[in-house]
């Protein structure tokens, strides 16, 4: 895929990876169709989208809502064009145990809400922005890409029984669509990345980011832009699909 004029959806765009990839699509002459619940953020965020390309713009969804998704699609569709690429990145943590207890005394369980609540986001609303990229594509017979962000977290990991079953599933989706949709020339992949410079792990105590870094043979936590940039690779080659590009810094849970 060239990126010149395509028109590009990536969810939860207006933060971290979500942010890092768009400004790197904009930079690179696509038209960004930017998702997010925040409104604030997400404007802010597509304004420096526009100071590379005037064709990018801000989206104010809720992936978890089917009617909400068709509704964002054809928006897109409207205002910028045939869609050519999706970046499902949109995700929410919500960490627990499945149960804490001592000394044989349960002391607090992760609820439904916090199972559900990441599921919804996480896994659901990757099944709906996919279902209806690959619709909009077949229809307008755009040879298209669909990437879905999974994570290191999907082997399983303490503390995530709802983050990893969710993030297990992207990349369970994402071998299904590079076999069903092959056919119309749409392409699936995905990126697992580990620990990257995000948000959450700069408010991390220093004493914790240590550790955590500790455990990355390379070191280092990933930068935004290095995300950004294998993002671009798999919409550049064509012959990359149906695989999970891991992005770990060689970290293993």
């Amino acid at each position: 895929m060239k990126f010149k004029d395509q028109v590009i959806v990536v969810t939860g765009a207006a933060r971290g990876l979500g942010k890092a990839t768009a400004l790197a699509l904009a930079k690179k002459g696509a038209k960004v169709a930017l998702v997010d619940v925040s409104l604030e953020a997400l404007e802010q965020t597509v304004e420096q989208c526009q100071q590379f390309n005037p064709d990018c713009s801000a989206y104010l969804y809720d992936i978890t809502e089917e009617d909400n998704v068709a509704e964002l699609f054809n928006a897109v569709e409207n205002d910028l064009g045939a869609v050519s690429g999706l970046v499902n990145n949109a995700g929410i943590l919500r960490d627990a145990l499945l149960v804490k207890a001592k000394d044989g005394n349960i002391l607090d369980r992760m609820s439904l809400d916090q199972w559900q609540s990441v599921i919804d986001v996480n896994l659901t609303g990757v099944f709906l922005c996919g279902r209806e990229a690959a619709s909009k594509m077949i229809e307008s017979g755009t040879r298209g890409v669909i990437i879905n962000i999974s994570s290191v977290s999907r082997a399983g990991n303490a503390g995530q029984s709802n983050y990893a079953a969710a993030k297990a599933g992207v990349a369970a989706l994402t071998v299904t669509w590079a076999k069903e949709l092959a056919r119309f020339g749409i392409r699936s992949a995905g990126i697992a990345p580990g620990v990257f410079e995000t948000d959450m792990v700069a408010a991390m105590k220093p004493e914790a980011r240590a550790r955590f870094t500790a455990a990355i043979p390379a070191g280092r936590t990933g930068e935004l832009d290095e995300l950004a940039s294998a993002v671009e690779f798999i919409l550049q080659n064509d012959y990359y699909n149906g695989r999970i590009l891991e992005l770990d810094g060689g970290l293993r849970l």
